[in-house]
């Protein structure tokens, strides 16, 4: 089985030009977790994720600290928001390079890769680079599960 059983067909994107504040409101709206960036071939050119939108709103000491445990309450920072002109920027200011796997990749390696790099979700391009999909670690994991039940 390669990575097109299982990933999801119908990928929610992004162009670089698109703000902070409105792919915010896509990954409210769509309840997603990851927005690959395309250029105007639908090429991913860049990823954005949740946990990047909301680093724009966790105090700087969290980066300073092994573990927060200690803290119980983040207090009045808890309703802080980024300011106007930070969600006014593209999200070119916020988007990490992207990891894609090509259409005719296996799901063991698909999955390896997620791991080594540590992703919850991949872009899937076809031979010609271009954005078909994307997949998760629940969706590669649940394919690889599914073909355990043919085992006798």
């Amino acid at each position: 089985m390669n990575i097109t059983s299982c990933m999801k067909r119908h990928v929610v994107s992004i162009k670089s030009n698109t703000t902070i504040n409105e792919a915010a409101a896509i990954f409210v709206k769509k309840h997603i977790g990851l927005l690959p960036v395309v250029d105007k071939d639908d090429k991913p050119i860049g990823v954005i994720g949740m946990r990047d939108l909301l680093k724009l709103e966790l105090p700087d000491f969290v980066n300073f600290v092994a573990d927060v445990d200690f803290v119980h309450d983040f207090g009045a920072v808890e309703d802080t928001r980024p300011s106007a002109r930070n969600l006014n920027k593209s999200v070119k200011s916020l988007m990490r390079p992207v990891i894609t796997i090509e259409e005719d990749c296996g799901l063991l390696r698909a999955y390896a890769l997620m791991l080594q790099q540590n992703l919850h979700d991949i872009p899937v391009v076809s031979k010609e680079g271009k954005l078909i999909g994307i997949a998760s670690r629940v969706d590669v994991g649940v394919a690889i599960l599914s073909s355990w039940e043919k085992v006798e």
